[in-house]
C-alpha cells in the first residue's frame, strides 16, 4: 500500500477539497426551515411535503420547528472546521424557487424556498453542482430563480444555465497562494435526468451527456484545455447511475479512466446513489463512483434498509497542485437523524468502513477505520 504523505494541512503545494453527494434540502427539510415553501407536491406517494416531516418524527422523534439554518449540518460543521478544506463542493439536489410550475409526470418534485438559502451558506459552501435530476423539478422559471438565488448568495455554480454555453461553463474557485480548483458538472440519463432537460443554444437546462463515447471525452478535453493552467486542479462532478446497488457499469469505469487519461481531469466526484459506492485511485487520481446522500428527508421511508441510506460520508481529498495526484484521502462517517448530520456511532462507522473496504478491493483500494471513527483510504 502507498502510505499517504504526512504534510501540514496548509502546505502550499497541496489543495484540499470537501466533497459530498446529494444535499437534498427541498421537500421535508424545506418545511422545517424558517421559510417553508407551499407544501403542495405532486407525488403518487404524498401530496404534502409535511408528510415527510411526520415520517421522520415518527421514526426518530420531534424536530424543533423552525430550525436554525445551520441545524441541518449538525456535526458536519465541527468536522468542516477541524479539517479546514480549501474548497467545499456539494451536489445541490433541489430547485431553489417559489415557482409552482412543477414538471408534469416527474413523480418527485424537490423545492426549497429561496429565503432558506442561508442553510447552504451556513456551511461556507463554495460551489454547488447542478447537473442533476431535480434542478428542473419546478420548470424553467424555477431553474432561472435557482440560478439567480445562488448567484445572489455568492455561491459558484456549474452544470446548469440559461443556454448550453453557460451550462457547460465550469466554476472556478481561487485558492490563495496555491492555485485554482475548476469544477465541471455533467448529468447522465441513467441518473434520471430527462433528455428534454438538456440545455441547447436557445434553451435553458443542464449540461447533459448523451453518451460516454470517445467523441464526448474529446469534447470535454477541449473545454478543459481552454481553461486549465499550471497549478489548477480540475474536478469532474458526475450525476450518474441508479439510486441503489453497488455494481459499477463497465462503461462508467472506462469513461472515468478516459477523463483522467485524455481530458486532464484530476478528481472525479460521482453522485446519484443514495448510499456510498466504491472508491478507486487510477494513476494517482481519485474516483468516487458514488458519494451517497449527506442530507435528505428519507427518514421513516422503508424499502432499502439493507443499504443503510441513513449513513453517509464526508470526503476530504488532498491533492498535489503541481501534479494533481492524490496525497491524502480522509472520510468522516455520519448518520442522518431528525433532518441533520450526526456523528456516526462506532458500530455504524465500522459498518461503513467494511462496505467501502469490500467494494474498494475490487478497484484496488482499502479503508482503515481509525480510533476517532474517521476513515483513511489506502491504495495500491
Amino acid at each position: 500500500m502507498t502510505q499517504q504523505e504526512k504534510k501540514p494541512a496548509k502546505d502550499s503545494t497541496h489543495i484540499s477539497l470537501f466533497l459530498c453527494g446529494d444535499i437534498m434540502t427541498g421537500r421535508g427539510i424545506d418545511q422545517v426551515l424558517p421559510h417553508p415553501s407551499d407544501p403542495r407536491i405532486y407525488e403518487p406517494y404524498m401530496s404534502s411535503a409535511t408528510g415527510y416531516v411526520e415520517l421522520a418524527e415518527i421514526a426518530n422523534g420531534p424536530i424543533p420547528k423552525p430550525v436554525e439554518y445551520s441545524y441541518i449540518w449538525g456535526d458536519a460543521l465541527t468536522e468542516l472546521e477541524r479539517m479546514a478544506p480549501d474548497v467545499r463542493i456539494i451536489n445541490l439536489e433541489t430547485a431553489v424557487t417559489t415557482s409552482n410550475d412543477f414538471w408534469p409526470g416527474k413523480g418527485i418534485n424537490y423545492r426549497m424556498h429561496p429565503k432558506n438559502i442561508p442553510c447552504i451558506t451556513a456551511a461556507k459552501i463554495d460551489c454547488c453542482v447542478l447537473a442533476n435530476n431535480h434542478v428542473l423539478d419546478w420548470g424553467y422559471s424555477g431553474l432561472e430563480e435557482t440560478l439567480n438565488t445562488l448567484q445572489s448568495a455568492h455561491l459558484k455554480v456549474c452544470g446548469a444555465g440559461e443556454n448550453i454555453k453557460t451550462a457547460q461553463a465550469p466554476a472556478v474557485v481561487e485558492v490563495q497562494e496555491k492555485g485554482r480548483v475548476i469544477i465541471f458538472s455533467f448529468g447522465l440519463e441513467c441518473s434520471g435526468i430527462d433528455q428534454e432537460w438538456a440545455a441547447t443554444p436557445k434553451k435553458p437546462g443542464v449540461n447533459f451527456l448523451a453518451d460516454l463515447s470517445e467523441k464526448t471525452v474529446r469534447a470535454i478535453s477541449k473545454r478543459v484545455g481552454e481553461v486549465k493552467q499550471q497549478n489548477d486542479i480540475v474536478v469532474a462532478s458526475l450525476h450518474w447511475g441508479g439510486n441503489w446497488g453497488y455494481s459499477l457499469p463497465e462503461r462508467h469505469i472506462t469513461f472515468a479512466h478516459n477523463l483522467i487519461d485524455e481530458a486532464g481531469i484530476d478528481v472525479i466526484h460521482g453522485h446519484s446513489s443514495h448510499h456510498p459506492r466504491a472508491i478507486e485511485v487510477y494513476k494517482g487520481k481519485p474516483i468516487i463512483y458514488g458519494c451517497g446522500d449527506l442530507i435528505n428527508d428519507y427518514e421513516g421511508i422503508s424499502g432499502y434498509e439493507s443499504f443503510r441510506d441513513d449513513l453517509a460520508v464526508m470526503y476530504f481529498v488532498t491533492v498535489n497542485v503541481s501534479t494533481g495526484r492524490l496525497v491524502n484521502f480522509q472520510m468522516i462517517p455520519t448518520q442522518i437523524k431528525r433532518f441533520k448530520v450526526n456523528s456516526a456511532s462506532r458500530d455504524d462507522a465500522r459498518w461503513l468502513a467494511d462496505v467501502l473496504d469490500r467494494e474498494g478491493k475490487r478497484r484496488g483500494t482499502s479503508v482503515q477505520l481509525n480510533k476517532d471513527n474517521s476513515m483513511t483510504l489506502q491504495w495500491n
